[in-house]
């Protein structure tokens, strides 16, 4: 994931414009760990997604009904892409992966089901969020991008119940003024009460 200094994640909706050179050198690098990439709907939607450069890597997008998809788009026609959908959502013209219902994906069934080691998640926020809630994050990678930008842009796990989590720096990297920072997931607190 990327973020302003000040948490925003998105330029006029799309990350792009958060990052550099070095951010997309570092996400290859990542996909290249992956067994498998996650990412939700609306990013696909929004950052343009096509089929990865590494063959035989797959994209799981998560929606809950599985509408508004452009499933003639070279992410789906590649065979790359798939959608992570409910039971009860309307059939797909595509390979589907089908855990919960009433527009809510179960995530750890569903990536229960997909039988792989790594899953790398690449957003957006409300995916970060239900997987945070479902005790589903073990590792954060993040890209710290050098600009102030104010606004109303979701932060990384927008909408996801209040906890405080504790990361370990694993792996710190600086270029051109963006940090590169890794996280392993340490210990889960309870909030306080208010």
């Amino acid at each position: 994931m990327i973020a302003s200094t000040d948490g925003a994640t998105a330029v006029d909706g799309r990350s792009g414009g958060l990052s550099s050179p070095t951010d997309t050198a570092m996400l290859v690098a990542l996909r290249r760990r992956a067994d498998m990439v996650l990412v939700g709907a609306a990013t696909v939607r929004t950052e343009g997604y096509g089929p990865p450069s590494r063959a035989g890597l797959r994209i799981g997008v998560v929606s809950s009904r599985g509408e508004g998809l452009d499933f003639t788009s070279p992410l789906f026609t590649s065979g790359a892409g798939f959608v992570v959908t409910t039971t009860d959502a309307p059939e797909l013209p595509v390979d589907t992966v089908r855990s919960g219902r009433s527009g809510h994906v179960d995530l750890a069934d569903a990536i229960g089901h997909l039988g792989v080691g790594i899953v790398t998640v690449e957003g957006g926020a409300r995916l970060n969020a239900a997987l945070l809630d479902a005790g589903l994050v073990d590792e954060i990678n993040l890209t710290t991008s050098p600009h102030l930008l104010g606004g109303t842009s979701a932060r990384l796990t927008a909408g996801a119940r209040e906890r405080s989590l504790r990361l370990e720096l694993a792996h710190l990297a600086e270029h051109d003024h963006y940090l590169f920072a890794r996280y392993n997931v340490a210990v889960s607190l309870p909030v306080a009460p208010s």
